[in-house]
């Protein structure tokens, strides 16, 4: 063998194993929050393929014009089972035009990726999980932008959140499309954000699929104007695993879609079928029977319309939990027979119009639990919600086609 081709095989094994070498484990982190730190206007940090344990979060600042890309969803992981520093996995603040795209992230401490205080953000064609299971040890929310505004969250997974899977809080212009959300207590969360479109998604065997929610003591307040239409919400009956004193530990187990205090909520042209407590219900906060300390905080959900939705719920019993006693009080008056919608019946009595609407849905039922009055007047009368509401207006967003 002549020494010339003996060399260019050294060159070969050497080249491969300083590679493989290169961006494992420690190395992969400085590498990344390096480039994170150093980026320029318009760069795009290549994550590359395999698999990589990550062991301090990464993070990023005042990032302009920037991509994150992996080689694939199920290429480039970056997993942080054994995270010894940080509590995310990756955080983006103050940033613009940012888009994370094709790669896992896994197993964080905290939330797996946050971002905060940032404008035009893209999540595309990203997996985010923990792979223990449903555990009340897992972290809040899987992929978690906040304080933001122009977010688009687009063919993404989200397992195992111990609050919710995808969750967009105290944001505005936003659209959930095309995403998978399982394992979760919540699938897909909307809370005190205005202009969100939350469509085409499959949430099943989370606690609650779709949640749009107010909430008190937030700096955001009253979120509006959210369309949750064409999804997919299924079987979402799994145990609520959330750590005692969280709001969504409070979400029955087998809720399909939930709105709670939020105004100006279109329901449309969904599948919403054999979530087992309530398929889709309407409420005020009073209904969590947590005292209320927010001076600007309005609790009653008002303009709310469900409409051309099929629905589907077989003979059976509602969650029976003395945690979470509506699904006793379900029960007791209907047995196995729930109705698909209920509304709590609470009311704001300085308010002549709640405009609680429902509309052409297929095989629905309908209860008014009458909870502002401890329940006394349960009905299932159907004609105070037959009404119509204009329609809501599509978000649109300023890099979306």
């Amino acid at each position: 063998m002549n020494k010339t081709y003996l060399n260019k095989i050294k060159v070969f094994i050497f080249s491969i194993f300083f590679t493989s070498f290169a961006l494992t484990n420690e190395d992969i982190y400085k590498e990344v929050q390096s480039k994170l730190i150093m980026a320029k206007n318009g760069e795009v940090i290549s994550l590359p393929q395999g698999k990589f344990i990550v062991t301090r979060s990464l993070w990023g600042e005042n990032l302009k014009n920037i991509t994150i890309k992996g080689a694939g969803i199920n290429s480039t992981i970056l997993s942080f089972k054994s995270q010894i520093e940080g509590a995310e996995g990756l955080k983006i603040i103050n940033s613009q035009n940012v888009t994370l795209q094709d790669f896992t992230v896994e197993d964080s401490k905290g939330d797996l990726i946050k971002v905060e205080d940032s404008k035009n953000i893209n999540f595309i064609n990203i997996k985010a999980q923990w792979t223990g299971g449903p555990l009340e040890t897992n972290g809040s929310y899987a992929l978690y932008p906040v304080k933001s505004e122009n977010i688009l969250i687009d063919h993404c997974i989200a397992i195992g959140a111990s609050d919710a899977g995808i969750y967009v809080g105290q944001s505005k212009n936003i659209i959930v499309r095309n995403c998978e959300a399982y394992n979760n207590v919540a699938g897909i969360e909307i809370e005190n954000s205005t202009n969100a479109d939350v469509y085409n998604n499959y949430t099943h065997n989370n606690t609650g699929g779709i949640l749009v929610f107010d909430l008190p003591d937030l700096l955001v307040k009253k979120g509006q104007n959210v369309r949750v239409f064409n999804n997919l919400i299924v079987e979402n009956n799994l145990y609520n695993f959330a750590p005692e004193g969280n709001i969504v530990a409070k979400v029955p187990t087998g809720t399909g879609v939930m709105v709670l205090a939020t105004s100006n909520v279109e329901i449309f042209n969904n599948i919403i079928i054999e979530n087992k407590t309530a398929n889709t219900s309407i409420v005020s906060y009073y209904i969590t029977e947590e005292e209320i300390t927010d001076s600007l905080y309005y609790p009653y959900p008002t303009s709310v319309y469900i409409h051309d939705n099929i629905y589907k719920r077989s003979k059976q019993f509602p969650a029976l939990s003395f945690t979470q006693p509506i699904g006793l009080l379900l029960a007791y008056n209907f047995w196995r027979s729930v109705p698909d919608i209920i509304y709590d019946g609470i009311l704001d009595e300085y308010l002549d119009n709640h405009n609680i609407c429902f509309k052409n849905n297929i095989n629905s039922s309908i209860v008014n639990l009458d909870a502002g009055n401890d329940f006394l007047n349960l009905s299932i009368d159907e004609s105070k919600f037959d009404c119509e509401l204009d329609y809501l207006s599509p978000v649109k967003l300023p890099f979306d086609d």
